[in-house]
């Protein structure tokens, strides 16, 4: 059993995990958790022992004077708390931040899952970055998925169909899954070709994304001219190449291509209503994602859903609830419709536009489809100085529950 001390009763708590390495491209997720902690001053409660699951010799310890005396630092996994206090409504967020353990990974979901069964989680959310094959100056494409069909249908996520290779962050996820814990991945793909950390504009479309899902209207702080200064720097480095300008134009024409079908309605509206938001100071919506309570649409998570199952038994435990479980439920009654209403309003009046929109840009595409984007173009590019291919990384561009 795993004793608290000096933790309050946490009022609609959401566990948000990320681990530095393999499923961390760009540091882009272990960046977003941060600054959640950061934002909001995040108070560490509790901490993984180093010894159980981390091999020195791959994660070294760190030593730094402080006040004239020696101190290390040993890699582990940090559990901190915050209240994410948005003025009319608030939720507490438990951060996860550690790096990917060396060993033990089934243990060490555990120990996380006992945390989360102890604070009465009632989802968690996990976020990662993988390398793709996608422009530096189009919006990061951020994909939220799951293994549990309701709660895909009822969060409007992809349910994962990815076989392979897997980190922690699929290794936790599945964890989650089977102790019937409701847990939602969050994927930001990072351009392959510009992958070196820091990459603020990745951790804003985590951010945002969780926001969505959350219904937490989260402070960006100066992320958002983060954003902009890192792709002015890589639109600077890349006109000074041809070939990297080149390339770059068209991995735009691709994106563009696909996504041709998607730009309407949904998307848009999606997009004005986070714009509402931040104009009016609101938090997150309701609808479509997590209820006002905390709990999921579609009974995945409620007052009273199983949390995590005995293995003794195979019966699951009720999670501990929330003291706001009685009073969000008065309020979901109320809540509801606002902000759909004004999404879908928005997305019927972007479609109309949308449509002429894609007419008037089909020739230009017609035009730009004569010009050389040959496949031996592109591979010739994407091999480095060594001769080595930076193309589609057969690690990491591939599966996003990794």
């Amino acid at each position: 059993m795993i004793e608290l001390e000096g933790v309050p009763e946490l009022i609609d708590p959401v566990m948000i995990c990320a681990f530095e390495g393999w499923n961390d491209a760009g540091d882009a997720a272990s960046t977003a958790v941060g600054h959640l902690d950061r934002e909001w001053k995040g108070e560490v409660f509790a901490s993984l022992d180093a010894e159980d699951y981390y091999d020195f010799q791959v994660n070294r310890p760190t030593v730094a004077l402080e006040g004239g005396v020696r101190k290390i630092t040993w890699p582990t996994t940090r559990l901190s708390v915050v209240r994410a206090d948005t003025g009319e409504k608030s939720r507490d967020l438990v951060l996860v931040r550690g790096i990917e353990p060396s060993m033990r990974w089934r243990s060490f979901c555990n120990e996380i899952l006992g945390y989360a069964h102890e604070l009465g989680v009632e989802m968690v959310v996990i976020l990662g970055a993988l390398l793709g094959d996608t422009p530096h100056t189009r919006p990061v494409p951020v994909s939220g998925v799951t293994s549990d069909p309701d709660l895909a249908r009822s969060l409007d996520l992809e349910e994962t169909r990815y076989e392979g290779p897997t980190g922690i962050v699929g290794v936790l996820q599945e964890a989650c899954a089977h102790a019937g814990v409701p847990v939602v991945s969050l994927w930001a793909a990072v351009p392959h070709y510009v992958s070196q950390p820091p990459n603020p504009k990745a951790t804003l479309a985590l951010l945002n994304r969780l926001e969505d899902l959350i219904s937490v209207r989260i402070p960006l702080g100066e992320l958002t001219e983060d954003s902009r200064a890192w792709q002015l720097g890589v639109d600077q480095l890349a006109a000074e190449d041809s070939e990297v300008a080149e390339y770059v134009q068209s991995l735009e024409e691709a994106r563009d291509t696909a996504e041709l079908p998607e730009a309407s309605g949904e998307a848009i509206a999606r997009e004005f209503e986070r714009y509402l938001r931040r104009r009016d100071g609101q938090p997150g919506p309701a609808g479509g994602h997590a209820t006002e309570s905390g709990g999921l649409e579609g009974g995945a998570g409620g007052p009273g859903a199983p949390y995590l199952r005995d293995p003794s038994t195979g019966h699951g435990r009720p999670r501990k609830p929330s003291p706001k479980d009685e009073m969000a439920k008065d309020d979901d009654a109320e809540d509801t419709g606002g902000a759909e209403d004004e999404a879908k309003d928005a997305g019927a009046g972007s479609d109309a536009g949308d449509a002429r929109d894609a007419d008037s840009d089909k020739g230009a595409d017609d035009g730009r489809g004569a010009e050389d984007r040959s496949a031996e173009g592109q591979d010739a590019y994407r091999r480095d100085e060594g001769g080595t291919d930076r193309g589609g990384d057969g690690d990491e561009g591939s599966g996003s529950d990794r």
